[in-house]
């Protein structure tokens, strides 16, 4: 039987999935980018491959995507990360119409038809406000780590309002609000609210077909998630590990280049 593989080489992660010819996941693996792509991506796939106890002769075909999709020298084909985005959702949630991708240093929006093609799609990779790199750099700043973010936003009783998502200036709200006291959850709060009003103004402008799915590492934010579905009046979908949704769209699109 043939098998298949995608990687998503990130600005902060990269990921990789395996598929067998009925589509079917067998393996995945998320792994740090750092400042080698072809490491992180070698190291994704192979811990992918072990996971589906493979190895690389096992695959018929493997397509790289994400940012650094050329630097995969072992991907047969590279394919923009927009498509694999696009399929990814689609798979996991076949009525997926739009896809919100926020990552380490790009946030898009994916309009969708009905068998998981692109459409249309807008992107913010100009700077870092809206990404995961701004709440990382914030995170730091108020002393907590990433995954102590969508907690603390959701038992904030309250919200303080950040007046700017530039992350240098922001930076800077942060830690003169840290000097006056207010509580983190509500800096945090505020945060998660500055982010979600750029990216559902890109939305927006995109136009909301539902149902939505959330794909991408900030996805995992159970507070930045909350207050989209809140801001956009609409309930959003977030697939298990929201993180490999590109490396599974680009294996579904490996198997379709093989076939």
């Amino acid at each position: 039987m043939p098998f298949y593989a995608g990687i998503d080489v990130g600005s902060l992660s990269s990921d990789a999935v395996i598929i067998d010819q009925e589509g079917r996941m067998l393996g995945s693996a998320i792994t740090e980018t750092g400042a080698h792509s072809t490491q992180a991506a070698e190291k994704a796939l192979d811990l992918a491959l072990a996971q589906a106890g493979l190895s690389r002769g096992d695959l018929a075909f493997s397509v790289a995507t994400g940012y650094g999709r050329v630097s995969v020298p072992m991907a047969q084909k590279t394919i923009t990360e927009i498509s694999c985005h696009g399929l990814g959702a689609h798979a996991i949630f076949p009525n997926t119409r739009t896809v919100i991708d926020i990552g380490g240093q790009d946030s898009k929006a994916i309009s969708l038809d009905e068998r998981g093609k692109v459409v249309d799609f807008v992107m913010n990779d100009k700077c870092a406000a809206g990404t995961g790199r701004f709440l990382e750099v914030m995170a730091g700043k108020l002393g907590l780590t990433l995954d102590d973010l969508g907690r603390l936003s959701l038992a904030a009783a309250g919200e303080v309002s950040i007046s700017s998502v530039c992350t240098v200036f922001a930076e800077s709200e942060v830690v003169s609000l840290v000097a006056r006291n207010h509580p983190r959850e509500q800096i945090v709060r505020g945060l998660h609210r500055a982010i979600v009003n750029r990216v559902a103004a890109m939305v927006g402008g995109l136009g909301v077909k539902e149902a939505v799915t959330m794909s991408g590492g900030v996805a995992k934010n159970a507070g930045v998630v909350a207050l989209m579905a809140e801001r956009l009046g609409i309930n959003i979908q977030v697939p298990p590990e929201p993180q490999i949704v590109g490396a599974l769209g680009a294996a579904l699109l490996a198997r379709r280049q093989a076939g």
